[in-house]
């Protein structure tokens, strides 16, 4: 049980880390919340990068080999592991046993609404999440695993996921989503001194 507390401690200190905008002053960012501000971070970040890129580039890859996903891919990638976890988390059979998206999409249609489903499912196993379930175990293939590091896997994951997708998309001389919106950001403040 210590080890749990302690993995799920450094699970809360890297996905605190990763968002951005600390809790009101005064206010503790809790475990919970901690994992669904990252969750809708990233929720937001894939979304809009999935939405972003025209579909004559949904086969497009960084390079020739074989191993290396179209930017489709990368988005029934995250759908694919987004189903398994969140059913996982929720105690519920994966909707899309047996399927592989990776494989069998091939419109940006198909991708954005495979994600788009996925993440439905996400947002039940997010909103399910609470500070006194989040060291429950529940089943994750043939073992187990606390609810709230299979959760943090999903945001790091998929983080991950968005990263890649970032690439992609500076190689087609787009702009990231978040990095627009940081750009935005610092816009609106104007320069530093004013």
């Amino acid at each position: 049980m210590k080890r749990i507390v302690l993995m799920v401690v450094g699970v809360f200190a890297a996905v605190s880390s990763a968002v951005a905008q600390p809790p009101p002053p005064g206010q503790p960012l809790t475990l919970t919340a901690s994992l669904n501000r990252g969750y809708n971070a990233v929720k937001l970040n894939l979304t809009e990068e999935a939405t972003k890129m025209a579909e004559a580039d949904y086969n497009f890859k960084p390079g020739p080999a074989a191993e290396l996903r179209t930017y489709g891919q990368l988005f029934a990638h995250v759908a694919n592991s987004q189903f398994g976890s969140c059913a996982a988390a929720l105690g519920e059979a994966n909707p899309n046993q047996g399927h592989n998206l990776e494989t069998e999409l091939k419109t940006k249609a198909e991708f954005v609404k495979a994600l788009a489903d996925s993440f439905a499912l996400c947002d039940k196993a997010f909103a399910a999440l609470t500070d006194q379930n989040a060291l429950e175990f529940v089943r994750q293939g043939q073992g187990q695993i606390a609810r709230a590091a299979l959760l943090a896997n999903v945001v790091s994951h998929s983080n991950e996921m968005y990263g890649t997708g970032a690439v992609y998309m500076r190689a087609k001389g787009l702009v990231p989503p978040s990095t627009e919106r940081a750009t935005a950001a610092q816009a609106g403040r104007g320069a530093p001194g004013q």
